[in-house]
């Protein structure tokens, strides 16, 4: 299958944290896309992998996804090594997207840096033909995905690209709602962390309404890139 968009991230959730929105917006344009999640998030305070992945597989029908899949590393502890750079270039030549979308620059979970490192490492060698992978016993062809953009996590940085998701705002919510055991819920038990507090949604919730006000449409999401955004015409942008 082949997909327009690939988001490769570190975590179930991270997607849906930060551009879900956007890709929902495209798969309502009728664009293809889906998720490669590298790791269970087995290391998170709260919940368990099994219903991390369950929320996962929720949050994705909310997203519309054509496709879901987890590579299962070792979570907190992966690096941008061959083993598993050849992992994520199997599902590159596989998917073939257009577009991938990672885990940001650089961010407050160690694990979202180096999974962005990984990501536009694997990207790279993706398109090297001397790189030889195999997909279910058959022998995989080189492929370079057109674009690399990069998510904006905790971490507040200056966007180089904005997407307007206006439209799909209460889906986007929903998805990430959809995360019950990571997230704010006043009657939880569990114990609370860093993500699960009512100021970070609501850190959330302001970022997307700034950004969206930046363009002048009610929510936004923010991008990274290492490449020039470029153009045919002036009325291509906002």
């Amino acid at each position: 299958m082949k997909l327009d968009i690939l988001a490769i991230v570190a975590h179930p959730d991270d997607v849906e944290l930060s551009f879900g929105g956007t890709l929902l917006a495209h798969q309502k344009k009728g664009y293809k896309t889906g998720v490669l999640d590298l790791t269970k998030g087995e290391l998170g305070t709260r919940g368990t992998p099994e219903i991390r992945a369950k929320e996962a597989k929720d949050a994705g029908e909310i997203l519309k996804l054509s496709a879901r899949e987890n590579l299962g590393i070792a979570d907190g502890f992966f690096e941008n090594n061959r083993e598993n750079q050849l992992k994520v270039v199997e599902q590159i030549r596989h998917f073939q997207p257009k577009i991938v979308i990672t885990n940001s620059i650089y961010d407050r979970h160690p694990d979202h840096t180096r999974g962005a490192q990984l990501v536009e490492t694997a990207c790279f060698i993706a398109g090297l033909k001397a790189v030889g992978t195999k997909w279910k016993g058959e022998v995989q062809e080189a492929y370079r995905p057109e674009k690399l953009y990069f998510s904006i996590q905790s971490t507040a940085h200056e966007p180089d690209l904005l997407v307007d998701i206006s439209d799909v705002i209460e889906e986007r919510r929903d998805a990430i709602n959809a995360f019950k055991s990571q997230f704010y819920d006043p009657n939880s038990e569990e114990p609370e962390t860093f993500i699960s507090s009512k100021g970070f949604m609501d850190m959330l919730e302001s970022r997307t309404r700034e950004w969206g006000q930046r363009i002048g449409v009610e929510y936004a999401e923010g991008f990274k890139v290492k490449h020039f955004i470029g153009v045919k015409s002036l009325f291509d942008l906002i």
